[in-house]
């Protein structure tokens, strides 16, 4: 089993930049893949970005590459996404999602946090 427990979600200003965190504990040492997902109210859950634990590829939706970068530091069993040039229409509840086998922009991701609000005013 893996634990997935997001932070760094706040109330910010358009044009602003914030990182996301997503620490992972238990199992680890099994993980393949992980992602950042989002949904706004009233959406559906969207993809945003993944990265490969080991490897660090990485694969995002392709409107936010660009703003968007998604890491990991696998001494700290952390994972972020730093979010530059924030607009209103990425308030979100940002998830953060694992796995053992995939990766990629795929909801069928075995572990999921609960995730962390991101805020952007205009």
């Amino acid at each position: 089993q893996v634990q997935l427990v997001e932070s760094g979600g706040t109330l910010v200003q358009a044009g602003d930049s914030l990182r996301l965190s997503c620490v992972a504990s238990g199992r680890t040492d099994s993980l393949y893949g992980m992602g950042w997902f989002r949904q706004a109210p009233g959406k559906e859950r969207e993809f945003v970005a993944a990265i490969t634990w080991h490897g660090g590829a990485t694969y995002y939706r392709g409107s936010m590459k660009g703003r968007f970068t998604i890491s990991r530091d696998n001494a700290k069993n952390t994972m972020y996404l730093q979010m530059n040039s924030l607009k209103p229409e990425d308030t979100a509840v940002y998830v953060c999602a694992a796995d053992e086998q995939r990766w990629g922009p795929t909801t069928e991701y075995d572990y999921w946090g609960q995730g962390t609000q991101v805020t952007v005013s205009s």
